[in-house]
């Protein structure tokens, strides 16, 4: 049988193959041995040990019970968490974490239909476009696709969050994908305005100088109380939860609220928007 050697420098899927290769060698275990222990076939124990096939949190999570290293700080799920948030940007993993807690949600985006309201193809096609300009790999886009779908689930629960949103004009009126594709974003923005839990607010192109800022902003209110903002460049998160400097931002998206159109004209503006996609 030949045995492929491994390079588990060359990519950290490679490291993760390579060293479940490495303690199953240790223990003395063939490939059909550590395949009965995961209730994985020992064909696909291969493909994850060479490279081929990326692991999943069930299969890290299998790994870590097979080897009894679960209580470690060294589990294979936390190294399938670093594969798996390697697209993302710095900050934004721990902001994730934060985010599923937050009892109240304050996005504002400018350009983009904000993650969590946009639908699965609109998704698509922005991760898509990034490939196509090579800034992430095919299998980054699928991940970053599900992945959002996960974050959206998570804000579905018996007792949900207050989501404000205010999104830019520049959201609504830049198009994505084809008349299809935002047609059915923008009808996802009317269903989403229509929640209890929920607030849409356009912020209109005449409010000028008036709009409080420049960059997407994310602000977390936690169960207790205490605020954390998240906001982002082209390149680089930032994750704040300083009192100091976060309430500003706090403030600021008030006054923004203030300045924004109201619910009701903001969704007869997308209604009217729905006219010239359909």
């Amino acid at each position: 049988m030949n045995r492929k050697e491994l390079e588990p420098d060359s990519s950290p899927q490679a490291a993760f193959g390579a060293r479940i290769r490495r303690l199953r060698e240790t223990r003395g275990w063939k490939q059909e041995d550590l395949a009965e222990r995961t209730g994985y076939s020992s064909t696909h124990i291969s493909a994850v040990e060479t490279g081929r096939k990326m692991p999943t949190l069930r299969f890290s999570r299998s790994a870590d019970r097979a080897f009894g290293i679960e209580e470690t700080v060294d589990t294979f799920e936390q190294e399938w968490r670093k594969i798996r948030h390697g697209s993302l940007l710095e900050g934004f993993p721990q902001y994730v974490g934060y985010e599923a807690r937050a009892v109240e949600l304050r996005l504002y985006n400018i350009g983009i239909i904000p993650g969590l309201l946009q639908t699965p193809e609109y998704a698509r096609v922005l991760a898509d476009s990034a490939v196509r300009r090579g800034t992430i790999t095919q299998e980054q886009a699928d991940e970053r696709v599900s992945f959002l779908a996960e974050r959206q689930a998570v804000l579905v629960r018996p007792r949900p969050p207050m989501l404000f949103v205010i999104m830019d004009e520049s959201c609504v009126r830049r198009p994505v994908g084809g008349p299809d594709v935002m047609d059915a974003q923008l009808a996802r923005l009317i269903e989403f305005a229509e929640m209890p839990n929920t607030l849409l607010q356009i912020a209109p192109y005449e409010i000028g100088e008036r709009r409080t800022f420049d960059l997407p902003v994310n602000l977390l209110t936690l169960p207790d109380r205490s605020v954390v903002c998240y906001a982002e460049s082209q390149t680089q998160g930032h994750l704040d939860r300083e009192s100091p400097s976060v309430l500003p931002m706090l403030t600021a998206y008030h006054q923004l609220q203030a300045e924004a159109l109201s619910q009701a004209a903001s969704v007869a503006m997308i209604r009217q928007l729905r006219k010239g996609t359909s």
